[in-house]
């Protein structure tokens, strides 16, 4: 008997326990909601200027038609031209004769036919050692 009474003292005091953090939790989150709903409604706001419509739209028009002070870079606008001093015939025949000459970023794996290599070792011993390390032979010693 003692136990089931313990066990229902038990269940009674986490259940009184959990209601009261859920009452505490609503009543913390109830004083939140109302301030976040203290802001009151101020309506459109009136500008105030001292200069005349006409003023305004010159202004406007002005700005529209000058180059952009905020543009960095790439959108500041067309980039001024610079003066070569190579006339263009030359620039074409130096392009023509470098496109012909091959390619000159190759790397030494691509410039062209590679050297055959001679190897100290024949074909067998390459194989089987190839072998052996393929199926671990080597990592366990035998």
């Amino acid at each position: 008997m003692n136990v089931q009474t313990d066990s229902s003292f038990t269940f009674l005091k986490d259940t009184a326990m959990k209601t009261t953090k859920l009452l505490l939790a609503a009543a913390v989150l109830s004083v939140f909601a109302v301030g976040a709903s203290a802001e009151e409604y101020q309506g459109v706001l009136q500008f105030q200027s001292t200069a005349s419509r006409a003023a305004v739209r010159a202004d406007a028009v002005v700005a529209a038609h000058s180059a952009d002070q905020y543009a960095e870079g790439a959108s500041a606008g067309v980039p001024v031209a610079i003066a070569s001093a190579t006339d263009r015939a030359t620039v074409r025949t130096e392009a023509v004769a470098a496109a012909r000459a091959g390619d000159q970023y190759a790397e030494a794996a691509s410039a062209g036919t590679v050297p055959r290599l001679s190897s100290t070792l024949d074909r067998a011993t390459v194989r089987a050692q190839a072998v052996a390390v393929a199926h671990g032979i080597g990592a366990l010693g035998l």
